[in-house]
């Protein structure tokens, strides 16, 4: 078996742990890093497969596709909401909250308060305004890190998904109606990339290690 290079110093240099990224990965692979250890262990991508092989060794999150072993402990830190547009982003956007509720920091997530019922954002306005950063998750147009950047002083980390069909061109335009947005303060990861939305959000709170 190929023996995995665990880097166990990549949170004191970066402040991100090392996640594993799944595909691609054997089942001995997985067990290699999630067994016989105190510390956090988390994977992303994982199929229906690797989660069954990882069930006894960890917490499974089967919609986030995702597994934590050893979750640390919820800081006393302000609340970091993770938004929906839709439905259909929902499993993105589960990706990114599950990343930092496994590093301690707490989130609060809003679903489904897309443009085309503007209404519902406005109904959640006042539990955002405490927040340092806000993840915000579309497809389709893509068109609401922009709106909610224009409404809260926090940046705003936009993370576009591949939902929609026809010209939505599997999240292109939601990725470009983000890079284009005039309103400032927005940053954009790739499609469907919950964790790095995570991952950026981390470095904004600059999140220390834990003793």
């Amino acid at each position: 078996m190929t023996q995995l290079r665990w880097d166990h110093d990549r949170e004191s240099r970066t402040g991100v742990p090392e996640v594993i990224y799944g595909p691609g990965k054997t089942a001995a692979h997985l067990r290699q890093v999630f067994e016989n250890t105190r510390e956090l262990r988390v994977a992303s991508r994982l199929s229906a497969e690797q989660m069954e092989v990882l069930k006894e060794l960890a917490t499974i999150y089967p919609e986030a596709r995702m597994a934590v072993r050893n979750p640390r402990p919820q800081r006393e830190m302000p609340v970091v909401p993770v938004i929906t547009a839709g439905t259909a982003d929902i499993p993105v956007a589960l990706e990114a909250s599950t990343t930092l509720d496994a590093m301690g920091v707490p989130t609060a997530t809003h679903f489904d308060v897309g443009v085309a019922g503007i209404h519902r954002l406005q109904s959640i306005l006042p539990e955002l305004t405490a927040a340092r950063v806000c993840i915000v998750v579309a497809g389709m147009d893509g068109a609401l890190p922009a709106v909610v950047a224009g409404l809260l002083r926090a940046p705003v980390i936009g993370v576009p998904t591949s939902v929609g069909t026809g010209v939505a061109q599997g999240g292109v335009v939601a990725l470009n109606t983000m890079l284009a947005s005039c309103s400032p303060g927005v940053a954009v990861v790739n499609i469907d990339n919950g964790f790095g939305a995570a991952c950026l959000a981390l470095k904004i709170l600059g999140t220390e290690r834990p003793d």
